[in-house]
C-alpha cells in the first residue's frame, strides 16, 4: 500500500518558525518532525511514499531526497500553491495508483502502529479514518463513531487524527484544484460510506509553537 504524507501547508499558526523552515522539517527530539513519521511508516512496512510539496518544498526534498536512509522510496507531488487537503490528494492520485492508499498529515506526531492499516479498507466503504479523543484545542471533535462506522450524530464524537486509508473512488469526479477534504468526508458519512476506529495512544497535532515545545519536553 502506498502512502501520501501531506506536507504542502504554509503553517500560518507556526509563524515565525515557518517563515524560513517548512513545518515538517521543524525539529522534534533532534530530528525533523516528518522523519519520525517516515521511520514509523518504514518499520510498519510502508516503503512507497508520496509527499506533496508547496511552501518551501525544495527544502523538504533536499533533506529527504529519495528516502534511502529510511529504506523507503519517495516520490514528490509538487503544487505551485498549496491546494488544501483534498486538492493535494487529487493532484497526487496519478502517483498513488488505483488501489487504496494511506494518508498521513505531515504535522502530527504519534506512536500509532501503521501496520494495522496495511491493505485495510473494509468492504462497502470509501475511507477508514483513525480518530482520537478530542484535544483541548479541538473540544468539539469532527465525527461521531458508532460500531466501527462514522455517523452524523450518533455515538461518541471524536477528532480526526490526520491518519486514514482512502479509496481513489472517494475523489472520483473532482477536477484538480484547491479543495477542502471535510465536505467530501461529511458527504460520505451521510451516505454511510466511512468506517473508523478510535486510537487512545500518544498523538499530537503540532499546530503551534507551544505544542511543538510541549512535544519536545515530553520526548526529552
Amino acid at each position: 500500500m502506498k502512502t501520501l504524507i501531506l506536507a504542502a501547508g504554509r503553517g500560518e499558526r507556526m509563524r515565525p518558525l515557518t517563515d524560513h523552515t517548512p513545518k515538517p522539517l521543524l525539529p522534534v527530539a533532534g530530528e525533523p518532525l516528518i522523519v519520525h513519521t517516515i521511520r514509523r511508516l518504514s518499520e510498519a512496512g510502508f516503503s512507497e511514499l508520496v509527499i506533496n510539496l508547496a511552501h518551501l518544498g525544495d527544502q523538504i526534498e533536499e533533506y529527504l531526497q529519495q528516502g534511502a536512509r529510511w529504506d523507503v522510496k519517495i516520490q514528490y507531488s509538487r503544487e505551485v500553491e498549496a491546494l488544501e487537503t483534498a486538492g493535494g490528494i487529487i493532484q497526487a492520485l496519478p502517483l498513488l495508483g488505483d488501489d487504496p492508499f494511506l494518508v498521513v498529515n505531515g504535522d502530527i506526531w504519534t506512536d500509532f502502529d501503521y501496520s494495522k492499516l496495511n491493505n485495510r479498507l473494509p468492504n462497502q466503504v470509501l475511507a477508514h479514518l483513525v480518530l482520537v479523543n478530542n484535544p483541548l484545542h479541538h473540544p468539539g471533535g469532527d465525527f461521531c463513531l458508532e460500531g466501527g462506522r462514522l455517523t452524523g450524530n450518533q455515538g461518541q464524537r471524536l477528532t480526526y487524527s490526520g491518519i486514514g486509508v482512502y479509496s481513489p473512488a472517494l475523489f472520483a469526479g473532482f477536477p484538480p484544484g484547491k479543495r477542502a477534504l471535510a465536505p467530501i468526508l461529511h458527504n460520505a458519512v451521510n451516505r454511510a460510506l466511512l468506517s473508523g476506529e478510535c486510537y487512545d495512544g500518544q498523538w499530537r497535532d503540532i499546530g503551534t509553537p507551544e505544542r511543538l515545545e510541549e512535544l519536545n519536553q515530553l520526548l526529552s
